[in-house]
């Protein structure tokens, strides 16, 4: 069984990273409140503005950093993002990339890949068909494959993040980020005390963890929906579930409520987000979840590979 990443593999990725990864802003939305109550110090954290466009270059480069890559490069399964980043990283270190991804991912993200030099393979289905595809041409290749989430180095990587967020603020009670694999809310989980609360939030289409959750144990479900190309993992990671069952809160936000939240971000505070990006944020502007009056309150804002006109929408 794979083990979970410790304060020390944590402190390493935050070592490893240096130079490699931005320190993302946190800013303050001003007047808007996005639902909560007006005593609530909300902040955004815009792991949008990442390299590559979202947190996934955090679990990438820690992953392809550990130890030399081979000359056949790197390899990874994606809905998109971690494709992304996966091709950034293979640039930066001078090595070929090979990027599986389902049918469902949206055009803008294939391109974004494409652009960074790797080679895509569009497999019919969604992410879990594109990692089966991925495992088998690593064989053939012996690449180094990067899990997009359920690896230790990964999570690792991710964790960086939720130290990055500690350091930048004073006081926090409550974190709320979005959930597809799990990856990034276990990283938080493991790097931010025990008294912040998680607010796991998933699409009502594409809710792996909760039904997980509630089973007790991980369950495969079907996925779907405007977000089902970043949070579209049919199982949630066995390292993420470790992690995150008995800690977190899980919280359900419908498609409706995603475009919204999206089509906030940008047109009140100028904050460029994919759907997965603002699935978070949804659980706000929905009444899904509701802050405690006078608490201060983190949104991850993680993802912004999208097609600009789809902002308003």
């Amino acid at each position: 069984m794979a083990e979970l990443p410790t304060p020390d593999d944590i402190k390493a990725a935050v070592d490893r990273l240096r130079g490699h990864v931005r320190r993302t802003p946190m800013i303050n939305p001003g007047s808007r409140t996005f639902g909560t109550d007006p005593s609530v110090e909300l902040v955004l954290k815009l792991e949008s503005l990442q390299h590559a466009g979202s947190f996934k270059a955090r679990g990438s480069f820690n992953s392809a950093l550990a130890a030399p890559p081979p000359s056949s490069g790197l390899i990874a399964a994606s809905g998109g993002n971690h494709g992304i980043a996966v091709a950034h990283v293979a640039r930066a270190l001078g090595v070929p990339a090979e990027i599986f991804v389902p049918a469902v991912s949206a055009p803008v993200k294939i391109e974004r890949i494409r652009q960074r030099g790797a080679t895509v393979h569009v497999v019919d289905g969604v992410y879990d068909d594109a990692q089966i595809a991925c495992d088998l041409r690593q064989v053939e290749t012996g690449a180094f494959s990067i899990h997009p989430f359920d690896a230790m180095l990964t999570l690792a990587g991710q964790a960086t993040m939720g130290v990055e967020l500690v350091e930048q603020t004073a006081k926090l009670d409550a974190v709320v980020v979005a959930v597809g694999g799990g990856g990034l809310a276990a990283g938080l989980a493991l790097s931010i005390p025990h008294d912040v609360e998680i607010i796991c939030v998933e699409p009502e289409r594409s809710q792996c963890l909760r039904a997980a959750l509630d089973a007790g144990k991980r369950t495969r479900v079907d996925v779907s929906g405007v977000a089902a190309d970043s949070l579209g993992a049919r199982t949630i990671g066995d390292l993420a579930f470790r992690a995150l069952e008995g800690r977190v809160q899980s919280v359900l936000v419908s498609d409706q409520a995603i475009l919204d939240a999206r089509r906030q971000l940008w047109e009140e505070v100028g904050v460029v987000a994919e759907t997965g990006g603002a699935t978070a944020l949804a659980a706000l502007t929905s009444g899904a979840f509701v802050a405690e009056p006078n608490s201060v309150l983190s949104v991850i804002v993680c993802g912004s590979n999208t097609d600009p006109s789809d902002l308003s929408l």
